[in-house]
């Protein structure tokens, strides 16, 4: 599990280091972080454990280490116990995404870190489970929120165009992940 957790790491500070770089040398992402909220929170709810969140992640543009080491317990593979480092670009869309929807509801957790046993084992079972699944990286989730039809979290999701926007109605379920753009499903 350490080497799992350290790779995720990796990728976070690489991941990290990238947008820190990049926002010395853009203005225009200087002027996007100028503009930004103050404080970013989110609500969660784990289906598969029953435990909830609700956290503060960044304060003025600075994350808050134990609300991410949190996150990533909350978000961690139920079947399995592993944990991950989830990409903070992730926790940044969400926000978002409740903010375009003006949602106060927690976003029900359906999968959110996935280790690459419990991805071997659901990809084997569904066409629709991804072999190189961003969940693996920390990068994806797959959400719900009472009360918004999937359609309409999809549609938010789509407006915002930061990353993969997968759409599952018979699961009732949407997927966000923080890759390319792209989207898919019924």
């Amino acid at each position: 599990m350490s080497n799992l957790v350290s790779s995720c790491r990796r990728n976070f500070l690489r991941n990290f280091g990238g947008l820190t770089v990049g926002l010395a040398v853009s203005s225009s992402a200087f002027a996007k972080l100028s503009a930004a909220p103050v404080e970013r929170h989110l609500q969660f709810y784990n289906l598969h454990t029953g435990e909830s969140l609700n956290t503060t992640f960044c304060v003025d543009g600075v994350f808050v280490e134990d609300s991410l080491r949190d996150i990533n317990t909350l978000l961690r593979d139920h079947r399995t116990g592993e944990a991950c480092v989830m990409d903070p670009q992730l926790l940044i869309l969400l926000d978002d995404l409740k903010t375009l929807m003006g949602n106060k509801q927690p976003f029900h957790i359906v999968s959110g870190y996935r280790s690459p046993a419990t991805n071997n084992m659901l990809s084997a079972q569904s066409n629709g489970v991804a072999k190189k699944s961003l969940h693996m990286q920390g990068k994806a989730i797959d959400v719900r929120v009472p009360g918004v039809d999937v359609r309409a979290l999809q549609k938010s999701a789509l407006a915002l165009k930061g990353g993969g926007v997968g759409l599952y109605t018979r699961s009732d379920f949407v997927h966000l992940d923080v890759g390319r753009v792209r989207y898919w499903g019924s």
